[in-house]
C-alpha cells in the first residue's frame, strides 16, 4: 500500500513539473520538516530523483533525522543551534504536552494556546537561516526550479518559495492551528468538523458544538499569534506587508498527508489531494531469530 501510494503521489507531482517545466524530467526543489515529516516525505523525493528528475534538498545543518537521500543533491544551510540542543528543546516541549491538563474544554484551550506560543520560536528559527544566506538564496535562483515540495509545518520553505517565485507543492499533516483549511479557504462546518486538539468528533452536543464555533471564530487569530515572528521576516525578506497565511494561500497544489481512516471526513479544496499511508513502510520477512523468538513464546 505504501509504495503504491508514494507512485501515485510521485506520478501526480512529475505531472505538474512536466506541466511547469519545458522538459519530461523537472528540477525540484524540497525544503522538509524534522522528524516524522521527513520520514513521509523521503520516499516521494527519492523516487522523483529515481525518475530522473533534478531533485535538491536543502536542510539545516543540524537536524534529527535529515540527511542525505538517494537520487538527489544536498544542500544545507546555518542554523543558530546544535542537534544536542533541539533534542533537549523537543525533549522539554514534549514533556509539558504531556503532562498538561486535559481534563476540561478550558484546560485544552489553554494547552492549546501555550502550544502555538512554544511553536512560535520552531517554526521561525530556520527561516531565518536560510533566508539571511544570501550566496545560497543566489545559488538557489539560478538553478530556476520549476516547483518547490514544502512540508509547511515550518515557515522556511513557504517564505524561500515566495522569494524564489516558484509554484509551491505542499505536503502536510493537519496544521497545529489549522492555517491550512484558513489559507485555502476550504469550508469547515463548525458543527461536523473539530478544531484540532479539542478531542470533538464530528458528532458533537450542543456544548461542544458551541466551544467548536468559538475555536473556529478565533482560528485566524491563534494563527497570527503562531506566524508573528514568521510574518515579520517574510515582510522583511519580501519588502512587502505580507504574511504566512496570504503567502499559503498562493499554493499550487496541497497533498494531504492524512488518512480518513483515522480521521475525520472534512470538505477539501480541488487542489487537495490526500496521500495517507505514506509513513508506512513495505513490510519485510522476519529474521531467523524474530521467527525463533515467536516459535518460544507460542510454546
Amino acid at each position: 500500500m505504501n509504495d503504491r501510494i508514494v507512485r501515485m503521489a510521485a506520478s501526480v507531482l512529475l505531472w505538474c513539473l512536466v506541466c511547469l517545466g519545458s522538459a519530461e524530467a523537472g528540477k525540484l526543489l524540497v525544503v522538509p520538516s524534522d522528524g516524522s515529516h521527513w520520514t513521509g516525505m523521503k520516499p516521494l523525493v527519492e523516487e522523483l530523483g529515481r525518475r530522473g528528475n533534478q531533485v535538491v534538498v536543502i536542510i539545516p545543518e543540524a537536524s534529527l533525522s535529515m540527511g542525505p537521500s538517494k537520487h538527489t543533491t544536498t544542500l544545507t544551510y546555518p542554523v543558530p543551534y546544535t542537534k544536542a540542543q533541539l533534542q533537549e528543546s523537543i525533549s522539554v516541549a514534549l514533556g509539558k504536552l504531556m503532562s498538561a491538563d486535559a481534563s476540561t474544554d478550558l484546560a485544552r484551550f489553554q494547552n492549546f494556546i501555550h502550544s502555538m506560543d512554544a511553536l512560535k520560536v520552531i517554526i521561525s528559527r530556520n527561516a531565518e537561516g536560510l533566508l539571511s544566506s544570501k550566496d545560497l538564496m543566489k545559488k538557489l535562483q539560478e538553478y530556476n526550479f520549476d516547483a518547490i515540495l514544502i512540508d509547511p509545518f515550518e515557515t522556511v520553505g513557504v517564505i524561500a518559495a515566495e522569494y524564489l517565485s516558484i509554484p509551491a507543492i505542499y505536503i502536510q499533516t493537519s496544521h497545529p492551528c489549522g492555517v491550512d483549511a484558513l489559507a485555502s479557504q476550504c469550508p469547515a462546518p463548525p458543527s461536523y468538523v473539530p478544531q484540532p486538539l479539542t478531542h470533538f468528533t464530528d458528532r458533537m452536543n450542543f456544548w461542544q458544538r458551541s466551544v467548536n464555533l468559538v475555536r473556529t471564530l478565533i482560528q485566524p487569530t491563534t494563527c497570527e499569534r503562531m506566524f508573528a515572528r514568521a510574518d515579520e521576516i517574510a515582510s522583511n525578506v519580501l519588502q512587502r506587508k505580507t504574511s504566512v497565511v496570504e503567502i499559503l494561500s498562493h499554493a499550487a497544489l496541497w497533498f494531504v498527508h492524512s488518512d480518513f481512516a483515522l480521521e475525520f471526513p472534512r470538505p477539501l479544496m480541488p487542489n487537495m489531494i490526500i496521500v495517507g499511508g505514506m509513513d508506512n513502510r513495505k513490510a519485510e520477512p522476519l529474521s531467523q531469530v524474530c521467527l525463533s523468538i515467536s516459535c518460544s513464546t507460542i510454546i
